[in-house]
Order: structure tokens, then C-alpha cells, then sequence
């Protein structure tokens, strides 16, 4: 039985892809499962009942459901969904570290971090999964499919509670760059003077792209952002973020409410119809550097990133390093990671 009490799935993966695990409802008007499955699925009837006499439906025990299978009550069905034909992501996933219990990588941009929508076997799971032989690794956090940088992953199920609390609970420490405009004059439009530290309050509304900033609502996210190099030619300048909250496209929301908006980001200030299969212009964000404390053995663990963001040409200064107080990590509360800049 794995954690949660969710049993794993009885079909074996296919392309690092796990099947689909269907919950019945506790009731309803269906005599058959095959009733059920042609209101819930989006297929032409004659494709779900395709799949039934190909036996693609099992139980729990692995064992095929009937076409003619009656509908039963919260019970479990597994089955494959169909692999879209996707356009391969022209980048290297770069392992960093690989060990017993994670697996640390340099996610390029334009790979999904795991399977969802219209993105499934080109995501940095499916990928590790495959090229590791390692089926059971799963992301300990998550990073947007645009942004580049380090990204954990657990090697088995026992050791994902433990290592996906460190980010749930705020338990890393995270640096981003980002590459934006540089101030025109020396001063942001919004008034605020660097380094600074934003604090407003971010609201996605369900079915919207954007996060918006509330001016009149109680802070929910918090981020410290400095300049940290200047390419006055270019007009962009490099900026370091510390985020200390995990709202939805934070950093990219919080640049863009300043008024400098992060090179390529095709979201803010304004929504570009932009090609998803175009691999030309990149977001100018990188997850640079992640240090936390190991929450199986204690030891401090600190991983980097040698990208630099899109267009900066020059080399990235050195970080500078939060205190350390008595060998610890500074906890920063970033919850989920900020796992969708």
C-alpha cells in the first residue's frame, strides 16, 4: 500500500508515463461502468467501448473490466491515456547530483517539470524516469515549465513525504535571476528603489493566465530583489531574487508590477500569442541556487546552476550567501518551492 493508502498502480508505466487512476463517484444513474466511462470521458462512444474489449480498463488486481462491467460505487479504475504526438524539447536534462534518495537536475526551459495537458512525455519525469531506469522518482517540488534551473526529484516512494515537506513546509533557501529592463533613470517606474523588498497581494482568479496584484488587500507574497549587473547597451539588467512566499507566477508577477518585466515572458506585462512548440525565445529566469537540510540525515545540502538567463551575455556575480547561524540553513518560507514563477 503506498502513503495516503492510494495502492499503486497495477499497470506498469509506459514512457515514464503512469496511468490514469479513476475514482467512481458514490452514486449515480449508471448501470453499467461503461455508462459511466462515456459521460466522464471526452472519447466517441465507440472508442471507450473500443477500449473495453481490448481489456485497456483493469481493477486493482490488474485484471480487465468487461464492457459489460457493472458500475460499482467508489470503486477504482486504472487505464492508460493516449500519448499526444509532441514536439520534442531540443535541451539536455543535466543531472547535478544522484543519489540513494534524490536526484538534483538543471531543468532547461520549455520542459515541463511532470505529465499534465498537452505536455507528457516531454517532461523532465518522464525523461529521468526513462533514461535513469528509476519509475518510482517523483518531483520534490516543481518549476514552471518556462523557468530553467535546479529541481529535486526523489529516487523512491518512502522518501517522498520526507523531502517534499522541506518545500512544502518553507524549508529551502532559493536564489532566482532573472534578466529584466534596467530602470529607465535610475528609478523603477513603480517608485521603488533597489535592493527592495516587494510584499502586495497576488490573486490568480480560477480559468485567468495572470496573477494580479491587490493594492487593497493584506500581503500574501513577499520577495527581495536586487541588481546585481547592468548591460547598459542592452538595456537589461540581472536581478537576484530571494523569494519568501510561493504564489502562482510570483517573481515574474512581482517584476512586472515594478515595472520591469522578465525578458521573453510571454504572460506579463500583457498575454502574447506565442507559438508553445517555438523554442527561440526563452524566459529570462533561472532558479540559480538551492540550499536546505537534509531531512533524512541532517546534513546541509546546497546545489547550483551554472545557466545564466535569457539574454544576459555576461557571466552571473557571485551570489552573496545568507547567515548561517550554528552551521544551520536558514529556513525561508517559500512554500510548494515556488514551484510557478
Amino acid at each position: 500500500m503506498a502513503r495516503g493508502g492510494i495502492p499503486p498502480s497495477p499497470l506498469p508505466q509506459r514512457e515514464g508515463v503512469d496511468a490514469v487512476r479513476l475514482r467512481m463517484p458514490q452514486g449515480g444513474p449508471w448501470a453499467l461502468l461503461r455508462d459511466h466511462l462515456i459521460e466522464r470521458i471526452p472519447l466517441p462512444p465507440h472508442q471507450i467501448d473500443a477500449m473495453l474489449a481490448a481489456g485497456e480498463f483493469v481493477g486493482p488486481d490488474g485484471m480487465p473490466l468487461a464492457p459489460d462491467a457493472p458500475f460499482v460505487p467508489r470503486s477504482v479504475v486504472w487505464v492508460h491515456r493516449d500519448l499526444p504526438d509532441e514536439v520534442p524539447v531540443p535541451f539536455k536534462v543535466t543531472v547535478l547530483h544522484h543519489d540513494e534518495r534524490i536526484v538534483v537536475v538543471d531543468k532547461p526551459p520549455f520542459l515541463a517539470t511532470m505529465p499534465r495537458g498537452r505536455h507528457i512525455r516531454q517532461t523532465v519525469l518522464a525523461r529521468l524516469r526513462v533514461e535513469l531506469g528509476l519509475p518510482r522518482l517523483a518531483p520534490a517540488h516543481r518549476l514552471d515549465r518556462l523557468t530553467s534551473g535546479v529541481l529535486v526529484l526523489t529516487t523512491e516512494r518512502r522518501w517522498r513525504g520526507p523531502y517534499q515537506q522541506v518545500f512544502a513546509t518553507g524549508g529551502a533557501d532559493k536564489d532566482y535571476l532573472a534578466c529584466a529592463p534596467l530602470p529607465k533613470g535610475g528609478a523603477l517606474p513603480s517608485g521603488v528603489v533597489l535592493p527592495a523588498t516587494v510584499e502586495v497581494h497576488l490573486s490568480k482568479p480560477h480559468g485567468q493566465l495572470q496573477s494580479h496584484v491587490l493594492a487593497d488587500r493584506i500581503p500574501n507574497s513577499r520577495t527581495d530583489i536586487d541588481l546585481i549587473g547592468r548591460d547598459e547597451e542592452a538595456g537589461v539588467g540581472l536581478y537576484h531574487l530571494r523569494p519568501h512566499s510561493g504564489r502562482t507566477h510570483q517573481l515574474r508577477a512581482h517584476l512586472a508590477w515594478l515595472g520591469i518585466p522578465i525578458c521573453g515572458d510571454p504572460l506579463y506585462p500583457e498575454i502574447r500569442d506565442v507559438d508553445p512548440d517555438d523554442f527561440q525565445t526563452p524566459l529570462g529566469l533561472v532558479a540559480r541556487r538551492l540550499r536546505f537540510r537534509d531531512p533524512v540525515d541532517g546534513t546541509p545540502r546546497a546545489f547550483e546552476s551554472d545557466r545564466v538567463p535569457w539574454p544576459w551575455s555576461g557571466a552571473a556575480p557571485t551570489l552573496a550567501v545568507a547567515p548561517v547561524i550554528d552551521g544551520s540553513i536558514p529556513e525561508v518560507a517559500s512554500p510548494s518551492g515556488e514551484t510557478k514563477e
